[in-house]
């Protein structure tokens, strides 16, 4: 059985019989008439990007200023201006981090520091060259500043009480339930998600979903006590995570990288990921990649390292010059027909609805205000 939102309860029958009769209402393609004529368009489903323009107003929820970053680089070989945003971890998730981080950008720690490792398909990672930088060997390090504090493994993640009515064969489905939330721990207001079930044979955790606007997973067992369960967020495209030593070192946010490609999950609750990139991605995606291990700039590539002039809190600029980003609530109507586009796409293009979605293939809409909204 399983909890549908208006708290109805469908057995597994039904599910599967609903999604059978969503299929064979499918839109098919239209047969080209003659040669000189195009095809004609099926009646259209609404593309995930229509339904995110689409939704109204009071669905967006504006991000503070405290939790976004400004990242400027060097300019390019042209001499264009680079700025990339990044968004930090709102609590309950890294949140020692993310404090050391805010620390650093008010002390200045950041401005002149550099991008020394670029790896394709994994991450772009920038920090003071002559710290923990197998090619940074004889390089200063840069002193870092007092009242950076220090955090232990088991923050990783945090703990949780799932709030949820699922028996015990629906974990091996992939299911979408547009009100499961967690609570414990927290003021349960504080974390409330739209989750979904993955996959138990995909070898990641049992639950998956979106907390506030930001990709979590969790541990989820069958049949057993929802209680005395962690939750963490996903190391998705984009995230930006907290580059450590080997344990029990942590890190403290000097050393921060960003996923460029596949997303390495299997990273998860084994390095801590404090914000992500909510603008001007590509001045790092685009970045030369480094020949030295792991992607570091070699000695001999040191002219490849890209300055980072600046990094500020955005709260901390003048008001004129403060970016303002809102998301679309992962609790609201439209990102549940988003997540559910994403995940069975019927818009033109497409054939098949595949009825499931890595997490990370569900990107949380972000938008810039503009006007009174972003005053």
């Amino acid at each position: 059985m399983f909890a549908a939102p208006d708290g109805t309860r469908l057995s597994m029958k039904k599910q599967i019989l609903g999604l059978a009769l969503t299929a064979i209402t499918l839109p098919a393609m239209a047969l080209a008439q003659g040669e000189s004529e195009a095809q004609t368009p099926p009646a259209e489903s609404p593309s995930p990007n229509a339904i995110v323009a689409a939704a109204p107003a009071n669905e967006w929820v504006a991000i503070d200023a405290e939790d976004l970053l400004v990242m400027t680089l060097a300019p390019d070989a042209r001499g264009k201006s680079r700025e990339v945003v990044i968004q930090l971890m709102p609590a309950p998730f890294s949140q020692g981090w993310v404090e050391n981080i805010r620390t650093l950008a008010r002390a200045k720690w950041y401005d002149g520091i550099s991008v020394n490792r670029v790896q394709d398909n994994y991450v772009v990672q920038w920090g003071d060259p002559g710290h923990d930088n197998p090619e940074g060997e004889g390089i200063e390090t840069k002193p870092l500043p007092e009242g950076l504090r220090a955090m232990g493994e088991e923050e990783y993640s945090v703990p949780v009480t799932w709030n949820m009515s699922i028996e015990d064969e629906i974990a091996h489905v992939y299911r979408r339930s547009l009100r499961v939330s967690m609570e414990g721990g927290y003021s349960p207001d504080i974390m409330p998600v739209s989750m979904m079930l993955a996959d138990r044979f995909e070898g990641y955790p049992g639950i998956t979903g979106f907390s506030s606007g930001w990709p979590v997973a969790g541990t989820f067992t069958r049949a057993h006590s929802t209680e005395g369960k962690e939750a963490w967020p996903v190391h998705c495209y984009g995230m930006v995570g907290v580059g450590r030593n080997y344990s029990p070192d942590t890190g403290s946010g000097a050393e921060l990288y960003t996923v460029i490609g596949h997303a390495p999950r299997h990273l998860d609750r084994n390095i801590a990921l404090a914000g992500r990139i909510i603008d001007g991605m590509e001045h790092l995606s685009s970045l030369p990649r480094g020949s030295g291990v792991l992607g570091f700039y070699t000695e001999g590539e040191a002219d490849l390292r890209t300055p980072i002039l600046s990094i500020r809190v955005a709260s901390d600029l003048p008001e004129a010059e403060r970016p303002a980003f809102e998301y679309l609530s992962t609790e609201s109507e439209s990102f549940a027909a988003y997540a559910e586009a994403r995940a069975n796409r019927r818009d033109p293009f497409f054939i098949v609805p595949t009825g499931g979605a890595d997490i990370c293939n569900i990107p949380v809409p972000i938008r810039a205000m503009t006007g009174d909204a972003a005053g």
